[in-house]
């Protein structure tokens, strides 16, 4: 004959609810968020595509924010009923013995302790996961308001608060994906498949591994005790309205995170400009050209002075002035040369170096093919002044 296990409510179906809504809006949150994140990655890119577009993908992230606002405002009403109203012990909040259950833990790990600890209702993981969602949840509100309502949010803090508040945002989101695909998910998922979640129920064999201080006190009769009818109905009238205020609060807070403005929802299509397009009043400047010399009567002889002299202070006197090491500013000055020695030997062009460097190319003043033409026949007469 089957033995039947004996298992434990841990979860009731609220609870078991609000944990699928929260699961589903921070999924969604992630998955829209990381992508604005890093917009250049090829994934990014195929995910904004596979959407239809950068406004379906911030519709999406917004909605499961207000998802998520809701989720965290139920999350508080139910608190304060399980607390004030059925007195139950506020079992997250972390102690001193979290502490040192987290020491013995690590001890136990590492092969020093004897004993893994026993814990409760909650042990120190689900605690640290826990405040660590409280605080992520109030980071990602306040750096979401900023993004969202940034001209709002200008108003009352200086400019530099939105870009810090974006990278605030970003680093969060990453550190939350990663916390839960890593801590997360070997705690509950990899180590021990902990399906209290999705049934409300556990075990008696993963009671007494996961929490046997909590079966101690149940199998002692210590929890669970039932509330006087009479004395639930009078926590219950004084909840309820303070439960109401809290809502019109917490909706009109919600209310307010989402239409200030909508300066972060819509890309702005391109406008028609109502303007002309410039049109300079005045013609763009271009580069003046370089002199050339002008051309001589064929029956002109090629001296210094008739036409070179004037090629060579169009080409080359910019930089070859009076007084420099190469000065072409006088026929002296161009037959003797520089301190290494002639440039110009007249009737021997191949000892010339003036038609070596110019034949080279490349060179600042450069003759055209026609005036180093010219230039060269006048070296081969012997370079005449007169």
């Amino acid at each position: 004959m089957s033995k039947t296990k004996t298992s434990y409510e841990r979860f009731p179906l609220a609870r078991r609810i609000e944990h699928l809504v929260m699961l589903l809006s921070f999924g969604l949150l992630g998955l829209t968020g990381l992508p604005q994140k890093y917009p250049l990655a090829d994934i990014s890119i195929w995910f904004v595509n596979l959407i239809g577009g950068v406004e379906n993908l911030r519709a999406i992230h917004h909605t499961s924010a207000i998802v998520m606002m809701l989720g965290t405002a139920w999350h508080i009403l139910l608190a304060g009923y399980k607390v004030f109203v059925l007195r139950e012990r506020m079992s997250m909040l972390p102690s001193l013995q979290d502490v040192k259950d987290g020491w013995q833990a690590l001890m136990y790990n590492v092969g020093i302790g004897r004993k893994f600890p026993q814990m409760g209702r909650f042990t120190f993981e689900e605690k640290l996961e826990y405040w660590a969602f409280v605080w992520g949840a109030l980071v990602m509100g306040l750096t979401g308001f900023l993004m969202w309502n940034p001209i709002t949010s200008a108003r009352i803090l200086p400019g530099e608060w939105i870009p810090a508040a974006k990278a605030a945002h970003g680093g969060e989101a990453v550190l939350a994906v990663l916390a839960i695909i890593i801590w997360h998910m070997y705690g509950v998922h990899l180590k021990t498949f902990n399906k209290a979640m999705w049934t409300g129920k556990m075990s008696e064999e993963e009671m007494l591994h996961e929490h046997p201080l909590e079966l101690a006190d149940i199998k002692a009769g210590l929890t669970g005790r039932g509330v006087p009818a009479e004395v639930l109905r009078k926590r219950k009238r004084i909840y309820y309205p303070i439960a109401a205020v809290l809502t019109v609060v917490m909706l009109a807070g919600v209310y307010g995170f989402v239409v200030p403005e909508k300066t972060a929802l819509t890309t702005i299509p391109p406008q028609p400009s109502p303007l002309p397009v410039y049109v300079p009043w005045t013609p763009t400047p271009v580069p003046t050209p370089l002199p050339t010399a002008t051309p001589l009567p064929a029956d002109t002889p090629l001296t210094w002075d008739s036409s070179i002299g004037a090629l060579f202070a169009a080409r080359c006197a910019v930089c070859h002035t009076a007084g420099s090491n190469l000065s072409f500013a006088s026929y002296a000055d161009a037959i003797t040369g520089s301190a290494d020695g002639p440039v110009i030997v007249p009737g021997n062009l191949a000892s010339s170096t003036l038609v070596t460097i110019q034949e080279a190319g490349g060179h600042m003043g450069a003759f055209t093919p026609e005036e180093l033409s010219t230039v060269k026949e006048w070296i081969a007469d012997g370079a005449p002044e007169k």
